[in-house]
């Protein structure tokens, strides 16, 4: 992946400052004058600003001088490099992207998980996102005859598990409740179950309080309108989990209320769906659910099923062998 150059410039001063904490312009330029791309040549003061300029319209990030501080400058919302935010995502790509490029004679030491499909309507339904038009969909869902072509509104989209994920709203009512007690006509579309998609010259109209962070802050990943409440979950980890869930939280309100030299005790607020529970299942023997105890009682019932499952391939398996 080769990064034009002033990406590269962009990329560095943001790490060199946030690595800095705060740091001089005359500091900049000294480790600036220490790299390749630089050739010995130093930031004048007008592309100095330039970039600053730059870096806060592509990626929101604000770089301010401390006056009272030795004139020295810093990352005034580090927060940004550190959340979910597209700004964030393409920062983070284009500095890994800066990194592979910089490390050619590594690259085939270097392991990246890849996006299988999905990526070939992504274009076209920004692009009607930022339009605002409709677009005509043919769609077959998993386990059906055949698909389906419905004309549908772009809202957002969303990369969840390496899948892209689309959320549209139908013409015609959902016959999901989106939890608030009240339908609505959202759901949810993987782009890798897309067998075509075409431009409409019809407009949508998108309500401007309709905020996608929002609609999807209770949910876990990409399971929504199903009907389930957001509730308080307590989780208890055990082993090296707790190490692992604090370093990779489950959900943004995750946060750790007690500790024993056994295990150690997460809470949550959120809605506990399908593919929540499905993520606890992948933890095995060292994630227990303490409450709700329906939650624990269909996590229960769920490993069970699961072992009857490997039991019934065994019988089975040693009934052929015979």
């Amino acid at each position: 992946m080769k990064i034009p150059i002033l990406f590269k410039e962009y990329i560095w001063l943001i790490e060199t400052i946030y690595e800095a904490g705060k740091i001089t312009f005359a500091e900049i330029n000294e480790k600036w004058c220490r790299t390749e791309e630089s050739g010995g040549v130093e930031f004048a003061r007008t592309t100095f600003n330039r970039h600053r300029d730059a870096i806060l319209d592509m990626f929101g990030v604000i770089i301010e001088c401390d006056r009272k501080d030795g004139y020295r400058y810093y990352i005034y919302n580090k927060e940004v490099l550190n959340d979910d935010s597209v700004a964030n995502w393409l920062f983070s790509t284009l500095s890994v992207g800066n990194m592979l490029d910089e490390n050619v004679g590594v690259q085939d030491r270097i392991l990246l998980e890849s996006i299988p499909s999905g990526n070939t309507y992504l274009k076209l339904i920004i692009k009607a996102m930022r339009e605002s038009r409709r677009v005509m969909i043919t769609y077959r869902r998993y386990g059906a005859a055949s698909a389906n072509s419905f004309s549908v509104a772009p809202y957002c989209v969303k990369l969840f598990k390496r899948r892209w994920y689309v959320l549209v709203r139908f013409d015609r009512p959902s016959y999901r409740d989106n939890g608030n007690g009240d339908k609505e006509a959202l759901s949810i579309l993987s782009l890798d179950r897309i067998e075509n998609i075409e431009m409409q010259q019809d407009k949508f109209s998108i309500n401007p309080e309709f905020d996608p962070a929002v609609f999807f802050n209770e949910c876990f990943g990409i399971v929504v309108g199903d009907g389930t409440k957001p509730e308080r979950i307590l989780l208890r980890a055990y082993g090296l989990e707790p190490h692992y869930l604090r370093d990779l939280p489950i959900h943004h309100s995750q946060r750790e209320i007690g500790s024993t030299d056994e295990y150690t005790d997460f809470e949550l607020y959120m809605r506990p769906t399908s593919d929540f529970k499905a993520n606890l299942m992948s933890r095995g023997e060292w994630l227990q659910v303490i409450s709700p105890e329906w939650l624990a009682e269909d996590m229960q019932n769920w490993l069970q099923a699961a072992i009857n499952r490997y039991k019934t391939g065994v019988k089975q398996e040693k009934s052929d062998e015979k």
